[in-house]
């Protein structure tokens, strides 16, 4: 598969696993997780999922949330999304945002000394 089209189906299931976990998950552990890129392996067999967290809480007791909830998302996803062969999900916090929040920081330092 083209990655255009890989990228195409990431963003797919970035709003469909959103709206999942959203208006169907029940679990209180994961009530304030943002999906933020989704990573498929070219023959659909895995899924990495990527998610932030709007609160301070335990990264590993939300991932593991996640993965817990991960075939009834899966299911769910089957429903949403036409596809042949649904992908294994994985959930992995994402850093980048951390990382980028800490880079502006240093900028930022950087530009009141001089």
């Amino acid at each position: 598969m083209m990655s255009v089209k890989l990228d195409r189906l990431g963003h797919i299931f970035t709003e469909a696993i959103s709206k999942i976990i959203n208006e169907e998950v029940k679990d209180d552990d994961i009530k304030f997780v943002t999906i933020t890129a989704v990573d498929i392996t070219n023959d659909l067999s895995y899924a990495k999922v990527y998610f932030t967290n709007l609160i301070d809480t335990d990264r590993e007791k939300v991932t593991k949330a996640l993965n817990r909830a991960s075939s009834f998302i899966r299911g769910k996803l089957f429903d949403e999304v036409e596809i042949r062969k649904m992908p294994e999900l994985t959930f992995v916090y994402d850093e980048s945002i951390e990382y980028g929040n800490k880079i502006e920081k240093i900028i930022d330092e950087i530009n009141k000394e001089e």
